[in-house]
């Protein structure tokens, strides 16, 4: 068994001259921060059927026609739902001492019609029996929904680099009965509404009581809904969606996250029966004219074996409290960037190389499930289209800024002399990990899940999950340039090596078909992987 995989990873040919002419490109003529830039700084907040979006989209179909990348063009997928933007936020308490408050509102929920004040209602309605504890007591309120947060002090910093121990640990394969996700070391899941201490985690019951709650809000005529958030602390707030991009749910009233410290302090008066008043005012808009959504795609034309593809991918999605640098306009970019490498070095590759930039990530993978449903596989009933036997490889980057340090093999232990070769001339850069392990929450599950080879690299978490993953501080500023060109740079070389490679890579078994709903292994929405 040694011999094998010794002469397997003999026979992995790596043509150092190419990636000696990719590491250079990268290094010294790098255009991936200016790529970056018009994705956010110019762009803005990009969730998906918004005019950012779009802005964003037609962007990238620019560059890379500017690049000569082929066949560029936005691929329309859906039924999505709709847009959502926002245009105006101020919120201050007024009383009992003035306050400018830190916030905004959540996705998917309505504007305010104007300034609106009103005195806040501490009323935390997360499981079923709240609802007749507080119904009738809510017309005219401000209503505080989460409880006071525990803002202990800081004891690890929030910057992360892995360790060679890390690395190591995260090699190995998880132990018999470990989940992906606890093998990674992710943080534990939080309280979710609907969910009682005890009972097992169903995302199809959060929705609902979700779907429930919005409808009582509205229905008892509360004013509008402040929120704490999920992990806020230093006036850093992360927070998503209060509302649902499907027309068919609830609406709920005007929906506002706003800093832990401040939420606190109205906490605090409240239990002191001392009056607290809110002045709010919100402009959003639902974006319904186009209920569809597109996705980005281009690619570069093969040689002797053009009919057979090799994709490098990222959601170029976002959430809108600040500009999504880090998620995922950093991924975009670095793929963007890869493309120019290619094209600028004029390699001759006998497979055709293709881009994917994703939309509704955010929302549970939606645009790459669409797009491995149209062209590949319904996981659904696992009738192969043609196109699936001409897929080489994917390769996705969706975990923030960190410089790679390895690759996930998704499982597929067939890949690993493969990519241990082609991991080999990076290891001055820190690039060493090849693992069996899993990992999930972003668009390499999308073909995964149809017994495609779909891979998501191994990430220095750098500050992604303390202060930039669906934050407010999630901005161009939080992106580390020589990070983001030692991504480019391996990337390219994996894309290069796939389409050149004598053969595709290597497939696990076919999975069986999964009933509708049943999805690629989890929601998106780029949350912590098994590392993300």
């Amino acid at each position: 068994m040694l011999g094998l995989t010794l002469g397997l990873n003999a026979q992995e040919k790596v043509d150092l001259e190419v990636v000696h002419k990719i590491r250079k490109e990268a290094f010294e003529n790098s255009k991936v921060m200016d790529h970056l830039f018009y994705l956010t700084d110019v762009s803005g907040p990009r969730v998906t059927g918004s005019p950012g979006y779009t802005k964003a989209a037609n962007w990238a179909v620019k560059r890379l026609v500017e690049l000569g990348v082929s066949d560029t063009h936005l691929e329309k997928w859906g039924p999505f739902g709709n847009g959502w933007s926002y245009s105006k936020f101020v919120a201050t308490q007024v009383e009992p001492a003035f306050s400018p408050l830190i916030g905004f509102p959540l996705a998917w929920t309505p504007g305010t019609n104007g300034p609106v004040r009103g005195e806040i209602l501490l009323a935390t309605i997360r499981l079923e029996p709240d609802f007749d504890k507080w119904k009738g007591k809510l017309k005219g309120k401000i209503v505080l929904m989460d409880p006071a947060k525990d803002l202990s002090p800081q004891d690890k910093p929030q910057l992360q680099r892995w360790s060679d121990a890390e690395l190591a640990e995260r090699a190995m394969a998880p132990e018999a009965g470990q989940t992906p996700r606890a093998a990674e070391g992710a943080p534990a899941r939080m309280a979710m509404p609907g969910i009682a201490p005890g009972q097992p985690f169903s995302m199809e019951k959060v929705r609902a009581f979700i779907d429930k709650r919005n409808q009582f809000l509205h229905d008892e005529g509360a004013l509008a809904v402040l929120t704490v958030g999920t992990r806020n602390d230093g006036g850093t707030i992360f927070a998503t969606s209060g509302g649902s991009f499907d027309p068919k749910r609830p609406v709920p009233p005007p929906t506002i996250a706003i800093a832990a410290e401040q939420y606190n302090r109205m906490v605090r008066l409240a239990e002191h029966n001392i009056p607290v008043k809110v002045e709010l005012d919100v402009e959003t808009k639902l974006h319904t004219e186009d209920q569809y959504s597109y996705n980005v795609i281009g690619e570069i034309p093969g040689t002797s074996k053009k009919g057979e593809v090799v994709m490098l991918g990222a959601h170029l999605d976002s959430w809108h409290a600040a500009t999504g640098a880090t998620d995922n306009a950093a991924g975009s970019a670095i793929m963007i960037e890869v493309m120019r490498i290619l094209k600028t070095l004029n390699l001759k590759m006998d497979r055709t190389v293709r881009i994917g930039l994703w939309s509704g990530e955010e929302q549970g993978l939606l645009g790459s499930r669409a797009y491995v449903k149209e062209h590949f596989a319904d996981p659904a009933d696992m009738k192969l289209k043609g196109e699936h036997a001409t897929m080489a490889g994917y390769f996705n980057i969706d975990n923030g800024t960190g410089k790679i340090r390895g690759i996930y093999m998704q499982g597929n232990d067939m890949v690993r002399p493969i990519f241990e070769a082609w991991l080999s001339p990076f290891k001055d850069l820190g690039a060493t990990t090849v693992s069996i392990r899993t990992t999930g929450g972003t668009d390499h599950l999308a073909f995964d899940g149809v017994g495609l080879p779909g891979f998501q690299f191994i990430q220095d978490p750098i500050e992604y999950q303390t202060r930039t993953h669906h934050s407010n501080m999630d901005v161009y500023d939080r992106a580390v340039p020589e990070d983001l060109k030692q991504m480019a740079a391996i990337v390219a070389s994996f894309v290069y090596n796939t389409a050149a490679r004598e053969e595709k890579l290597p497939r696990k078994p076919l999975p069986k078909p999964r009933p509708a709903g049943a999805g690629f292994g989890g929601p998106g929405g780029g949350g912590p992987p098994a590392g993300n």
